[in-house]
């Protein structure tokens, strides 16, 4: 078997997967559809939301302010995961709206309070959204041998699919079943990373230890090999 043909197993079984799950989580009502009816448990909930973050967005973003602001400011990313969750989600979700602008709106009593969210919300979904479908193309390209654009059309039209079909109820368990993925893609290298640079199995251990020379050194030159 040759390796295009495994990438399109592998991605056509991948596609499958995210249309059953929105098959089976298809949403019924606007509940569902908008706010999953508010009955996705709080482990999945967090699952999708660590998925949404490491997504190509993420990686193309971190790069970018590694790149030209170095490694000082690359957690602003991660901060303003936290702060949304922390400051913003509990109430929206108390609040019983399904929107930011919504909540803004009616929370302030404002309608310029929620045009302004709408203006910062489509600020930041755009922006977001061209790193994640730039992400996408390249890897549809990648894997399926088409140009970036014909790449990009296919993952949109996949992700169109199941969003349009499932609601944020099929969104959020085809977000944790990334999440599966996309830990395991992390841990595996992080694992053996620690190991060889400071003998402790877990990555959190190697916080507390030191490096091992010889190692440290066989590591840099696998990597420049």
């Amino acid at each position: 078997m040759d390796q295009f043909t495994l990438n399109l197993i592998v991605i056509g079984l991948s596609f499958c997967l995210y249309f059953g799950i929105a098959f089976w989580a298809r949403a019924g009502s606007t509940a569902e559809f908008y706010a999953a009816n508010r009955g996705i448990h709080p482990v999945m909930n967090g699952m999708a939301t660590a998925a949404d973050w490491m997504s190509a967005a993420s990686f193309i973003s971190m790069a970018g302010l590694i790149a030209f602001t170095g490694y000082d400011n690359s957690m602003g990313w991660t901060g303003g995961y936290v702060l949304l969750a922390m400051l913003l989600a509990p109430y929206l979700r108390k609040f019983g709206k399904f929107t930011v602008p919504e909540f803004i709106g009616d929370r302030f009593y404002s309608q310029t309070a929620r045009i302004i969210g709408v203006i910062c919300l489509l600020i930041i979904s755009i922006t977001y959204v061209i790193g994640q479908m730039e992400g996408v193309g390249i890897t549809c390209a990648r894997y399926l041998e088409v140009s970036k654009s014909t790449g990009l059309w296919i993952g949109a039209a996949v992700v169109f699919a199941y969003a349009v079909f499932g609601g944020m109820k099929g969104v959020t368990y085809t977000q944790v079943a990334q999440y599966i993925v996309l830990i395991i893609a992390y841990t595996i290298p992080a694992v053996f990373i620690s190991l060889a640079l400071t003998g402790n199995f877990l990555p959190q251990l190697g916080l507390f230890g030191t490096h091992t020379g010889s190692n440290t050194e066989f590591l840099m030159n696998s990597t420049r090999s």
